[in-house]
């Protein structure tokens, strides 16, 4: 059974640090995209950070997180993290973990991905 189960969230101030998580389980992330999306009630999910996938060397930041935001991928621990700093109240979100197989151009759209997590709230107080 294919799943994402993604951790790390939570309440922090202006200017701190979170890692997120998103750890498969009944596949191998290695050979996946995986894409960080955050929402907010009332907006649409926007994707924040991605990686291709075996074949796809690619990376993709939103411009509001370059310089602040970095995914990276465990392959040991078939997880791939979101390292979050500086972080600004407008950050506050549900985050969500997605993943495909399938050969991603737009790695920033949600609908390219196939397999998502529960999400983890992250709230930043200023």
């Amino acid at each position: 059974q294919v799943q994402l189960v993604e951790s790390g969230g939570g309440m922090v101030q202006s200017g701190e640090s979170l890692r997120l998580s998103c750890e498969a389980s009944g596949f191998t992330l290695d050979q996946y995209a995986i894409g960080w999306f955050r929402q907010v009630p009332g907006k649409e999910r926007e994707g924040v950070a991605a990686m291709g996938g075996a074949d796809d060397g690619r990376t993709y930041y939103a411009e509001s997180v370059k310089g602040r935001f970095t995914i990276a991928r465990d392959n040991a621990k078939n997880t791939v993290y979101l390292q979050m700093n500086s972080l600004k109240a407008e950050d506050t979100a549900t985050y969500s973990c997605g993943a495909t197989k399938r050969s991603v151009y737009r790695l920033w759209v949600f609908n390219e991905y196939e397999y998502w997590g529960q999400g983890t709230q992250v709230t930043v107080s200023s």
